[in-house]
């Protein structure tokens, strides 16, 4: 990832609902979310939220399907990675003792949940 696109990907998430649609995307990988819901859950209109995922889709952060009459959007992981690994890539100056922690705060979050078996 160049600066560029690093300057893209960070505004469009300078922009709280757009930092929330894309937050809940995350919960929801990978199935993702139809818009309408995504806009449900965070109690803004439609438009609102169309031009909003819009945004996030043009900095390449989330990518759209149409699936029958609902497009149905999901967090794009390659860009997640791409996004956090220039954040980090440089860490610590090449000591990775002390970028350890970080790393161990990133490690919780990404483990598998247990399926309830019905």
């Amino acid at each position: 990832m160049d600066n560029n696109n690093a300057v893209n990907a960070f505004a469009a998430l300078a922009q709280g609902t757009r930092l929330d649609a894309f937050r809940l995307l995350v919960t929801h990988e990978p199935d993702g979310l139809p818009a309408g819901e995504i806009a449900r859950l965070l109690g803004v209109p439609h438009n609102t939220m169309s031009t909003h995922l819009a945004t996030l889709q043009r900095a390449g952060l989330i990518t759209a399907e149409r699936q029958s009459r609902s497009i149905v959007y999901r967090v794009s992981l390659d860009s997640l990675r791409d996004v956090v690994t220039f954040l980090l890539k440089d860490c610590c100056a090449g000591h990775p003792d002390l970028c350890a922690p970080l790393i161990a705060d990133l490690v919780p979050c990404c483990t598998p949940k247990e399926k309830a078996h019905a």
